[in-house]
């Protein structure tokens, strides 16, 4: 009976089917390498071994993951005469060549063992390591990876052509090719500058494997997701609906929340820099607020932030207590409860927009300018570093004048 042979360690190798006519078809199998997964109990916690050598440690369970490429080439399984038998070893002669070309081509686009073994390791979880595994980014650069990331997960879940990846994917099959249908995907399930961001968040995950070793070429280079700065996305607050939410309450609301907020809506502080202030930002006596922006600090010359305060933002703050170094808004709740609080008191007060913390910033800005403020106070105030950053803001202002005067009505004669 026919069979194809195969020597230790040949990737790929060859195989072969068996057909109903008598013959078997022959690919070409690649070895792609391994995934773990940890065992999870009907918990839903990790299954951990009570003894033996692994005593201890975490229970995985290994997939190995591999690809067939059919040949379109065929061999008799019982060659009955020598025609037969000399069109078998003419087939697997010819078979054999494949093999080893596509074996060298397989190496070579490695850069065979100059590399440091990419082929067992996955992109997906050399992905997750990331920033999983540090603890110097900020909660900014860990949620962007994050996000990144989990579109990545849902581009290749999606994909006909990559959906095969989805849990295994090996460094050198990310091509050009293969990032191009990331951005789209990026562009299509994203809003605002998001898709922008998860490119962004992919390539240096990319640029990180290529210092390390890992792969040769960068596959995201001529790839890009334009985005116009000047686009301000976030729904904004009107000084209406900001005095409405002033006078509005609910079930369960948070005191905490409601001050820093509010206090957000006229000084346009980030959330970020909102949970730092302590007492000791505060000058009583000339009421003068002083802080460094979180988000640019010690990447910027224009990360200090110097804001004139008012008696009723002063009373938003309360009374200077004996240790300055006291939180004024210690906000305690996560983001996802604060973000549950603003939907029940933005529709408590009959506001239906999409509102985050961070809209707040936006709709200090674009009122501040509504009311007369010119774009330079505007800008020093948000602590930006040219106007530049600012002028989003004007493209607002002009929509909303362009609206007033188009609710007038039409003019006849």
């Amino acid at each position: 009976m026919a069979k194809v042979e195969n020597k230790s360690r040949q990737n790929p190798k060859l195989v072969q089917l068996e057909l109903q006519d008598g013959r078997a078809s022959l690919s070409l199998e690649y070895y792609l390498g391994r995934s773990e997964t940890p065992v999870l109990d009907e918990n839903g916690e990790q299954v951990i071994y009570e003894s033996g050598p692994s005593k201890g440690r975490v229970k995985y369970s290994i997939k190995h993951v591999r690809r067939r490429e059919k040949l379109n080439l065929y061999i008799w399984l019982k060659p009955r005469n020598a025609q037969e038998r000399l069109q078998n070893k003419n087939t697997l002669q010819l078979a054999e060549k494949i093999r080893f070309e596509k074996e060298q081509e397989f190496l070579e686009s490695r850069e065979g063992y100059r590399l440091k073994g990419e082929t067992e390791i996955d992109f997906l979880k050399y992905f997750r390591e990331q920033h999983c595994n540090s603890t110097t980014f900020t909660k900014g650069v860990k949620s962007g990876y994050k996000t990144s990331y989990s579109r990545l997960i849902g581009f290749l879940e999606s994909s006909p052509k990559y959906k095969k990846f989805s849990t295994f994917l090996r460094m050198d099959l990310i091509d050009t090719e293969m990032v191009m249908a990331f951005a789209e995907y990026c562009k299509k399930v994203g809003t605002g500058e998001g898709p922008k961001k998860s490119l962004h968040w992919f390539h240096r995950v990319v640029l990180n494997a290529i210092d390390a070793g890992y792969m040769k070429k960068d596959p995201c280079k001529g790839v890009s997701i334009k985005f116009d700065v000047n686009i301000l996305t976030k729904d904004i607050l009107t000084m209406d609906e900001i005095r409405r939410m002033m006078i509005t309450h609910y079930p369960g609301e948070n005191l905490m929340i409601r001050r820093a907020f509010l206090f957000s809506c006229f000084t346009g502080i980030r959330k970020c820099d909102i949970e730092r202030l302590t007492y000791s930002n505060i000058d009583f006596t000339t009421m003068t607020l002083r802080f460094n922006q979180k988000k640019i600090e010690w990447r910027s010359a224009h990360s200090g932030v110097t804001m004139p305060l008012n008696e009723h933002l002063m009373k938003l703050i309360g009374d200077l207590p004996e240790d300055r170094s006291t939180l004024i808004f210690p906000l305690t709740s996560e983001g996802r409860t604060i973000y549950r609080h603003l939907y029940k008191w933005t529709r408590a007060a009959g506001i239906n927009k999409h509102i985050t913390w961070h809209c707040a910033r936006h709709s200090f800005a674009v009122n501040i300018l509504d009311n007369g403020a010119d774009i330079k106070t505007v800008s020093s105030l948000m602590g930006h570093a040219s106007l530049k950053m600012t002028e989003k803001y004007l493209h607002v202002v002009d929509s909303r004048k362009q609206q007033a005067i188009d609710s007038l009505g039409e003019i006849t004669l």
